[in-house]
């Protein structure tokens, strides 16, 4: 049997930054003074209108022909209904307060959930991600005001999910473990001393609006903990073939496997017996940097997913290959979940516990399957396959489109649209 290796480590280790220093919780957003917005059918007919209702001229707002107008406080709503009902006005409404998307503490910092072209360097001082593009993101926040997921159920088939790190564990709602590492005393099935797991599990499912931590894609989604790693970030075809098993018995709707192993036909059975079952299956394409077939991302039944950076740029670790990948996703730097116990990861790479920045495919298969349990939130009478061609459908055509992966960069609201 081929020997497992999680997709999200560069060079046999998944590269990782360390925390960033602690912010405050956000605070909810101040109200600024007074105002509303007014559209006018007739632009002359303005200042006799806003007269008659006992208000002063506006000032316009950039090109949208609205005009900002002072009120009083608190007469807000009166004068928004009484300028609706005069034929003169196109529509009045209130100028709402804007704030940051979540109150999540590192969430300025996921620009793959939403990319205002931050830059930030982490807590040691050894990784600084440079300014962004805007906008070169999978359109998380947009895809929120549809659905944040509904309680799809999302098996993240990997090292294990922390049972102790507050914005993911209470997400998993059932665990097993099939890898060789024996359950230690006193300690969850499933418990995760590699890292991989948490971190790919905070990527899809993380919870949103707590004011600590990160926010998941999904963040409505629940975890199906299948560990299939060991301890040491190994496993087998027949873990992860059991895993699968297991992950459609308890109702996944969505696999993620961020992690590769050379061809197996008992693995390829389990993957298109779930297929067959109606499960949308995701795998990472790997981080060799070359066009090398890795399992089970090369299946058919499989959505194999690349990565990108804050610029929607491919990453330079990237398994790639339009033959055969069929996404791209962000997977350089991506902030997600830790254990907050002792974890290889953290000691192999001087790494913090908690929250962290890793890299890797793993991280971007991880927010691809966030985005198709979106999507099956949206869609519950869909198949797998249409959920999969929605995904692939509204991918945004990035460079590299065409070339190193066949679709594009996913986008979680075109999906759920």
């Amino acid at each position: 049997m081929g020997k497992l290796f999680t997709a999200g480590l560069a060079a046999a280790a998944m590269a990782l930054g360390t925390v960033p220093l602690a912010l405050p919780a956000t605070a909810a957003p101040e109200a600024p003074p007074a105002h509303i917005l007014v559209k006018f059918r007739d632009d002359g007919a303005a200042a006799g209108v806003l007269q008659r209702h006992g208000l002063a001229g506006g000032s316009a707002v950039g090109s949208t022909g609205a005009l900002l107008v002072g009120v009083a406080a608190g007469a807000e709503k009166q004068l928004i209904d009484a300028l609706s009902r005069d034929p003169a006005v196109d529509y009045a409404e209130p100028d709402q307060p804007v704030g940051a998307a979540t109150s999540d503490q590192y969430f300025p910092r996921q620009y793959a959930l939403r990319n205002d072209g931050q830059s930030f360097t982490n807590t040691a001082g050894d990784i600084t991600v440079p300014v962004g593009t805007k906008d070169a993101d999978v359109d998380a926040v947009e895809a929120w005001n549809t659905t944040t997921g509904g309680g799809i159920k999302v098996a993240v088939l990997d090292s294990g999910v922390a049972s102790d790190n507050p914005d993911i564990a209470p997400k998993v709602v059932a665990r097993t473990n099939f890898s060789s590492s024996a359950t230690k005393a006193g300690d969850p099935v499933a418990e995760d001393y590699y890292g991989h797991g948490t971190h790919v599990a905070g990527n899809v499912a993380a919870t949103v609006d707590n004011t600590i931590g990160v926010a998941g894609v999904c963040p409505g989604c629940t975890i199906l903990a299948g560990k299939v790693l060991n301890d040491s970030g190994v496993g087998s075809s027949s873990s992860l073939a059991s895993g699968i098993d297991w992950a459609v018995s308890n109702g996944a709707e969505v696999v993620n496997m961020s992690l590769g192993v050379r061809a197996s036909r008992t693995l390829e059975t389990a993957v298109n017996n779930a297929w067959k079952k109606g499960v949308v299956l995701v795998a990472a394409a790997g981080n060799g940097g070359n066009q090398t077939k890795i399992y089970p991302g090369a299946y058919p039944n499989v959505i194999a997913v690349g990565a990108t950076d804050n610029n929607d740029a491919t990453a330079p670790f990237s398994t790639y290959g339009a033959s055969w990948v069929d996404l791209a996703a962000p997977g350089v730097n991506v902030y997600s979940t830790f254990p907050n116990h002792p974890f290889v990861l953290a000691t192999q790479n001087n790494r913090s516990q908690g929250y962290d920045v890793g890299n890797g495919s793993s991280m971007s298969s991880a927010i691809v399957a966030a985005a198709a349990a979106l999507a099956w939130s949206a869609h519950p009478g869909a198949t797998n396959s249409a959920i999969r061609s929605g995904l692939e459908s509204t991918a945004d055509r990035v460079a590299g489109t065409g070339t190193y992966w066949a679709y594009g960069r996913v986008n979680a609201a075109g999906a759920v649209k």
